[in-house]
């Protein structure tokens, strides 16, 4: 499986000729639609989310299917079957792809933001997109997508959360706020010279492409 990373939170996923693409929302350049059988997403806030984008690629491509929570759904409402709200516990094949659900929540920025749904994928029992959550899927994971930088989330949260999950490799995402300083403490931490996380972290520039197992 080749995994190439755009901006921010989206991702895109090629095997045997087919692509799955996951959260290419409002700051995702529109190439990584390019050619896409199925794209997942995990909640509705712009930056995995566009509207516009995902019906202009829907018409585009009638056989394009999207996998989504329920309030997304609704927000795509009129594409008939080539949408399907999934949630928690859900399993379904798409583009050659396994694909498993986890989680349920967003999560908690403050008590007085109201938390909405957000749901997470593992993908070939093996690459996991948590969304924006720190969802621990409760089964093996060898490559993480790690949220490295959110309003929800601190490195120290991060940290306990690798630690959790346990992949053997994680990777960047949802970095599209931070300059070269940001990316370096990020990295300080998560890296060899922090205090310790059972994986090897990497971030990926946009566009960048990695073959993994």
């Amino acid at each position: 499986m080749e995994l190439t990373k755009f901006g921010h939170a989206c991702v895109r996923l090629e095997k045997d000729g087919r692509r799955l693409v996951i959260d290419p929302g409002g700051l995702t350049d529109p190439v990584a639609l390019e050619g896409a059988d199925a794209i997942l997403v995990t909640h509705e806030h712009f930056d995995h989310f566009s509207e516009e984008v995902l019906r202009r690629a829907a018409a585009a491509r009638p056989g394009l299917s999207i996998w989504t929570n329920s309030s997304v759904a609704k927000q795509l409402d009129g594409l008939g079957a080539q949408v399907t709200a999934v949630g928690d516990g859900d399993a379904f094949g798409v583009a050659g792809f396994d694909v498993q659900v986890h989680g349920t929540w967003h999560a908690l920025i403050h008590p007085d933001v109201p938390r909405i749904p957000n749901i997470g994928f593992l993908v070939d029992e093996s690459l996991f997109h948590p969304g924006d959550a720190l969802t621990v899927p409760g089964t093996p994971v060898s490559t993480l997508l790690l949220p490295v930088h959110a309003p929800w989330s601190d490195v120290g949260d991060l940290i306990d959360y690798v630690r959790e999950v346990a992949p053997r490799e994680a990777f960047a995402v949802h970095d599209g706020a931070l300059n070269d300083v940001g990316t370096t403490m990020v990295e300080g931490f998560l890296g060899e010279r922090g205090p310790g996380i059972p994986a090897r972290y990497r971030r990926l520039a946009p566009g960048t492409s990695i073959g993994i197992d």
